[in-house]
């Protein structure tokens, strides 16, 4: 399941209450990438391979939220999806009680206040 984590630091742009359409973006090689601020965007530009191969692995739980490099996660097929989970049994159980919900809110479909909602965004 693609949700967007930013490149630079790896972290979930759901999780973090940022919509695609507030996102920072960077074009890098006929792609688009999207980024939680402004300096990851930056930090990006001066060496993109790097930081892309040190997110490459990284998977997003889709009940917690969590990012983890996809070789700590539990995999679990779901109408023939494979989704990666943190291994924390509560996290499965509630996504099994209503995964629609929860696969819509990885893949950014219903809004997410994020885990900032209070406050400014991740680096502001």
């Amino acid at each position: 399941m693609k949700t967007p984590i930013c490149p630079t630091c790896g972290c979930s742009l759901v999780r973090l209450g940022i919509a695609k359409g507030r996102a920072v973006t960077r074009k890098y090689r006929e792609r688009e990438y999207s980024f939680c601020c402004d300096e990851c965007a930056v930090m990006f530009e001066k060496n993109p391979e790097v930081l892309l191969s040190e997110t490459a692995d990284i998977v997003v739980c889709p009940s917690c939220l969590a990012e983890k490099p996809i070789g700590q996660t539990l995999e679990i097929n779901y109408k023939d999806k494979k989704f990666n989970f943190c291994k924390c049994p509560h996290c499965i159980a509630v996504f099994r009680k209503d995964p629609e919900y929860y696969i819509k809110r990885l893949s950014g479909e219903i809004e997410f206040s994020g885990i900032f909602s209070e406050r400014q965004g991740c680096c502001s």
